[in-house]
């Protein structure tokens, strides 16, 4: 069953599963009830075509990524890679799950963290910021459960004794995030 996974990621669907009371695990792209977890998230809509105005958009976003990670203490690279894996700086980017913008913000988590808009660029990354900060502090700076959380949930990160969730999605994007941060940092 999980091969059919793998393979159904490459078409750009989510992917939710769900253990029944007796033990049977379903896998869907259209969960029936709110049991179902998401565990494979797909891409935001035009993430591909992203990648032209990627360097024009990094460059426009730079100091307002630069601003908000001084503001939480964090590493501007490292927003920088989440962003890049996230929308590839596409600020219009909506994924089919529903989240928004530059960081991909779902709606809970833009109110959380001031979000009122999850569409304008400086809101976006600032809750998205800030989310990713108290998600460092949470896993005690570790980037890889940080990074993990941030794709999964820190919920999932914790139901799987602080390790990174065995979703095939969840680990492909701590790899591609960890790897953008390194490369970033010359």
């Amino acid at each position: 069953m999980l091969g059919l996974i793998v393979a159904s990621s490459s078409s750009w669907a989510d992917v939710y599963k769900y253990t029944a009371p007796d033990g049977k695990v379903y896998y869907t792209d259209r969960p029936e009830h709110k049991k179902y977890k998401l565990i494979i998230r797909s891409k935001p809509k035009g993430y591909q075509a992203s990648f032209k105005y990627l360097k024009m958009n990094k460059k426009k976003y730079t100091p307002l990524i630069e601003e908000a990670a001084t503001k939480h203490g964090i590493d501007p690279k490292l927003v920088h890679a989440v962003i890049y894996a996230e929308s590839a700086y596409n600020s219009t980017a909506v994924s089919s799950a529903g989240a928004v913008g530059l960081m991909q913000l779902m709606p809970g988590t833009a109110q959380q963290y001031g979000a009122l808009n999850r569409k304008d660029p400086k809101q976006n990354i600032f809750a998205g910021t800030q989310y990713l900060k108290y998600l460092l502090d949470l896993f005690n700076d570790d980037l890889r459960l940080s990074i993990a959380a941030y794709n999964a949930g820190e919920n999932a990160v914790k139901k799987y004794n602080n390790k990174i969730p065995p979703y095939p999605e969840t680990q492909k994007y701590v790899k591609e995030v960890l790897r953008l941060y390194q490369k970033s940092k010359g």
